[in-house]
């Protein structure tokens, strides 16, 4: 039996989509039916018939900061794909993260090893690899330190503790830590709003850049680690290191609509994230963004998946073929 968290979200759904086409017995979590439709949605993206992948999905409604909701569903659970987090950059919202991405993985881990569970993956995040010095690739290697890190990244990275601690009482895991994740169906939050944003026809695009990687790619590289004898390893998983300006540059061609031609300039980024702090206090308005943030955009931040590429002899997708499909999948 394999238990997924995090079913309703992006790499969530994939990975259940790739699951039941290889037959598997799955037990998935979500937290609302309305959460449901999205997953049926991605589901047919991908085949005609959804519905006959769908019914091999046995689903548990929990919540993983909730370990009493969470303890039927780990009932004759062989491997475990934590994929469920809370996406935010907002200081305002630290308690939040605390909770769902820390102490939620805390509660996986620790049922886990309750129900003596074969293998963990555990989704993370290259926000939790630790900065590069200028100019240099960040690799899984590299040392973690606290300074310029978003509050995003600082509960992933206590997340990976969480499950280091799991693997010290016994329990097998691996890690991954994907770049920005492009796939279809999330098109109002994420790398979805990169599709949304440069429909638009906008002419300027934020200065930076990042590690970027398929959703197939990181369902496919998940799968792997889990069907290998690998344990208490993380992975980087990132195909090209791009630049802000490049990724929608890219989609607006696809789109067919006016490419960004315009670097945002620092000084008005500098004005509007302190704008937006005082709008977010005297309104309560969610932050869009951050002086951290800010900092980011100072240069391009380049990663290496030299680990998994050879460890695994793995393979990535070309980027520009999800970033065509997802176009297709914007447009209808």
């Amino acid at each position: 039996m394999i238990l997924v968290t995090g079913g309703t979200g992006l790499i969530g759904s994939h990975l259940l989509f790739q699951l039941a086409k290889s037959g598997n017995t799955i037990r998935a979590i979500y937290r609302s039916e309305k959460s449901l439709k999205k997953v049926t949605k991605v589901f047919g993206y991908y085949t005609e018939n959804p519905t006959q992948l769908l019914e091999r999905i046995s689903w548990v409604q929990g919540d993983i900061t909730d370990i009493a909701s969470m303890e039927a569903a780990f009932d004759g659970a062989h491997y475990v794909y934590h994929c469920a987090a809370l996406i935010s950059f907002d200081p305002r919202q630290l308690d939040d993260l605390i909770k769902t991405n820390t102490e939620g993985t805390a509660n996986i881990v620790n049922l886990c090893v309750a129900h003596q569970v074969k293998k963990l993956c555990y989704v993370s995040s290259i926000a939790a690899i630790g900065k590069a010095t200028k100019g240099k690739i960040s690799t899984e290697n590299n040392e973690w330190t606290d300074t310029n890190v978003s509050v995003y990244g600082l509960t992933k990275h206590d997340a990976e503790l969480e499950v280091w601690r799991g693997s010290l009482e016994g329990l097998p895991v691996v890690v991954v830590n994907p770049g920005v994740v492009f796939g279809p169906g999330f098109w109002r939050s994420g790398s979805g709003s990169f599709f949304t944003y440069a429909n638009k026809g906008k002419k300027s695009f934020l200065p930076g850049g990042t590690g970027f990687v398929s959703v197939n790619d990181v369902t496919k590289a998940m799968i792997t680690l889990m069907e290998s004898d690998i344990d208490r390893e993380r992975f980087i998983l990132v195909s090209e290191n791009l630049s802000y300006g490049e990724v929608l540059k890219r989609i607006a061609k696809k789109l067919k609509v006016q490419e960004p031609i315009k670097q945002a300039p620092f000084w008005a980024l500098e004005l509007f994230w302190r704008w937006d702090g005082f709008r977010s206090k005297v309104l309560g308005k969610r932050r869009r963004l951050t002086k951290n943030m800010v900092k980011g955009f100072r240069q391009q931040e380049t990663y290496s998946s030299e680990k998994i590429r050879t460890m695994l002899d793995f393979e990535f997708d070309n980027l520009q073929d999800i970033l065509t499909f997802c176009c297709e999948k914007f447009k209808n």
